[in-house]
């Protein structure tokens, strides 16, 4: 599908060179756009994030009123008064895991009925009126310490925030704030999420409010027994390492338990479940409708369980067991309770994942269920795939009714629901950004973007390659005829297991098309292990991260070679970050052959340096498994280099820590293989630094010319 209307637009000499400054100064161009929606039970009110430009990085909170689709802008980050205030070491830490590089109020939390919200800036707690419409609806909340996740009691008269290694409540109307959970230990934390849950688990918070607001479910998390890493700055010498408890494969995890706390006198009660064969958390759930519902797993993560938990004695008992011979997922939104006390969750069955309403299930087969995004009044609102490429938003009637779909087969779709307000966010292929519409009993209002377009016209076509036939993207220069001759390739995939680079969405191709404009025809492709084709197909990488992804990326590649012709197989480069700057090294490395030049940016080198849940999912235990870990680490392939490479790594990375490209370079060094390493000073996983983000993509432009020879 070339171009907007599927014509190529010539691209202009000057759009190139401003896109990676644009691109950097937009945050990808993601500034201005809405996001973070919740939807209030009677479908009245819809509360968003959004920055108030596409170039502010300052987000504001922000309320739809559905019965007049105007919007008020409820907290404004310049009024705040806080400046430029420092991160609390816990706000760095969980914008880190959920890669958030907005600055202003980033998150938030809501009381039951969506009257007000709390949120915390620079460690200072706010609330906001979401139904007055006053002049200053937001206030500040004075408390001794610093706040972090704070969160509303269900009937909001009190926030309950992280503060200090601890958990306190105050009184919504600003009375003295209570330590309510904590201990001096300095290993010890209460109410946050520990590093694999927030990095692996998709669980970002560590405590929660029971339905009648008089207890909280805290979390305690002990990382002594965690190895610790250090992490210094080689810009400050004078700057003492960080110390890192993380627990890499292998090692021992955190010590993670559950205590309900009253808050009107009395001790905490310890919740009891089996946590030396189920030590992981996975998450907790605690509504109107149902128990207090725990999901845990065990440390292979074959066997998965909800638990049911009696608040009074702490006793759990069992609910459901999933089994599976190589890992159980953990699903977004799963599980829930309906009103009248069915359970939701999701079961697979013949090789798809299929919604389930108690043991029934209710998806048609072969669609493959994404994710719950909500409950509304009469249905369960999921993202679902058939094919997975797109991402659509389902309906399933709560009377039996069949499920259909409410947003179009080829795009990226998501919802939040209120009562009988759905707002769908989409994208596609054909048009930059997300449009988000609010359907309501009061029409239909837009949540407005004010985020800016990008200067480039895609040019890419989507394709199933291959006798696996692999969702392959290919982008070609967007002025590129046949007569102006072959064009060197550049793969540029992630690959990964639980991410996807090939979607029908515009600005998932955006810097591929800005490469492809410099030259190449770019190729991505999502094979072996990733999410979409059901159950098999991502399991299909157990055991081996490496064979059946590079071969995958070799298959497409040589199939779209032959699908069209201008594809130059003598010249072709591979570039990519994190488990794609894995895939990049691994190709140069294993198949000189097909690569002939790579960019690896963040790689894992060696798995045994990376964590437990994700590594331990697919390679078991280092100690049970010595094989499989030699087998897909490079380090032993680095004496088999004899093409360029590029190693990019940030030294403040906590996730994939910058000893996997120090090790790796080390042992292409002892091998006298050549190869250039480009270490970033203060620069994390997610590069979030504009001229960072900016320089990049030049950089990589400039080596990809150099190693190809290119003019």
């Amino acid at each position: 599908m070339p171009g907007r209307n599927n014509e190529p637009v010539s691209c202009r000499q000057d759009a190139h060179a401003s896109f990676p400054r644009q691109y950097a100064a937009t945050q990808r161009f993601s500034l201005g756009q809405p996001r973070g929606v919740t939807v209030s039970p009677d479908g009245g009110r819809v509360v968003f994030l959004r920055a108030l430009s596409g170039r502010d990085p300052a987000t504001g909170l922000w309320v739809l009123d559905t019965a007049g689709g105007r919007e008020r802008l409820v907290g404004d980050p310049a009024a705040l008064g806080t400046g430029d205030g420092v991160l609390t070491e816990e706000e760095r830490l969980r914008r880190e895991r959920v890669r958030e590089s907005a600055t202003g109020i980033t998150s938030y939390a809501t009381d039951r009925a969506v009257r007000i919200a709390a949120f915390a800036v620079a460690g200072q707690l706010f609330t906001a009126d979401l139904i007055a419409a006053t002049l200053t609806p937001f206030r500040r909340v004075p408390i001794p310490d610093t706040a972090h996740d704070p969160r509303p009691s269900p009937d909001g008269s009190r926030v309950a925030f992280s503060s200090e290694r601890g958990v306190s409540v105050v009184d919504a109307e600003a009375a003295a704030a209570t330590r309510v959970a904590g201990e001096d230990d300095p290993n010890v934390t209460w109410g946050q999420a520990e590093f694999i849950a927030g990095e692996e688990m998709g669980r970002t918070r560590g405590f929660w409010w029971s339905p009648d607001g008089n207890v909280l479910a805290v979390a305690r998390v002990d990382v002594s027994g965690v190895q610790r890493w250090h992490l210094g700055d080689p810009t400050d010498p004078t700057k003492p390492p960080a110390s890192v408890a993380y627990p890499a494969a292998g090692t021992p995890n955190a010590d993670v338990s559950l205590h309900l706390v009253p808050l009107r006198g009395g001790d905490p009660t310890r919740v009891i479940w089996d946590r030396l064969d189920f030590p992981y958390l996975a998450d907790v759930v605690w509504q109107e409708h149902g128990p207090l519902t725990l999901v845990v797993q065990s440390r292979d993560q074959k066997v998965k369980r909800l638990l049911a938990v009696d608040p009074a004695s702490g006793k759990t008992t069992d609910l459901r067991e999933t089994h599976d011979q190589h890992w159980v997922d953990l699903v977004p939104g799963v599980p829930r309770w309906l009103p009248d006390g069915r359970l939701v969750d999701v079961v697979d069955v013949d090789d798809t994942r299929s919604l389930a309403l108690a043991d029934q299930v209710c998806t048609p087969r072969r669609l493959q269920v994404r994710g719950v995004a909500g409950v509304g009044s009469d249905a369960v609102y999921l993202t679902a795939s058939s094919d997975p490429i797109g991402i659509g938003v389902w309906e399933v009637p709560l009377d039996g009714a069949e499920p259909r779909p409410l947003s179009a087969e080829h795009g990226v779709a998501g919802a939040t629901v209120g009562g009988r307000t759905v707002v769908l966010a989409r994208r596609d292929l054909g048009r930059p950004g997300v449009d988000t519409i609010v359907h309501s009993p009061h029409g239909d209002s837009p949540l407005h973007s004010v985020a800016e377009r990008p200067p480039l016209d895609l040019r890419v076509e989507l394709h199933r390659l291959g006798r696996r036939e692999l969702a392959t993207a290919l982008v070609l220069p967007s002025t590129w005829r046949e007569v102006d001759g072959p064009l060197p390739v550049l793969l540029d995939p992630y690959a990964g297991p639980h991410a996807q680079r090939v979607l029908a969405s515009h600005d998932a191709y955006l810097v591929s098309q800005w490469f492809a404009d410099a030259g190449f025809a770019v190729v991505i492709v999502d094979g072996r292990g990733t999410p979409g084709r059901g159950p098999a197909w991502e399991r299909s990488v157990a055991g081996d991260l490496s064979d059946p992804v590079l071969e995958d990326q070799v298959d497409a590649l040589q199939a779209a070679a032959q699908m069209h012709p201008a594809l130059d197989l003598s010249r072709v480069a591979i570039r990519g970050w994190s488990f794609g700057g894995y895939l990049a090294a691994l190709a140069v490395l294993r198949r000189p052959e097909v690569f002939h030049a790579a960019i690896a940016g963040a790689p894992v080198t060696d798995w045994t340096l990376y964590d437990t849940h994700y590594t331990e999912r697919y390679l078991g235990l280092p100690q049970e498994q010595p094989e499989v870990y030699r087998h897909n680490s490079l380090l032993e392939d680095a004496p088999n280099l004899t093409r360029p490479l590029l190693l990019i790594h940030g030294l403040s990375d906590d996730n994939v820590v910058a000893a996997h490209t120090l090790r790796l370079s080390g042992a292409l060094f002892e091998g006298g293989r050549r190869h250039q390493v480009l270490p970033l000073s203060g620069v994390t996983h997610m590069t979030p630094q504009e001229k960072v983000a900016e320089n990049l993509l030049w950089l990589q432009l400039a080596f990809l010319h150099d190693a190809l020879r290119l003019d």
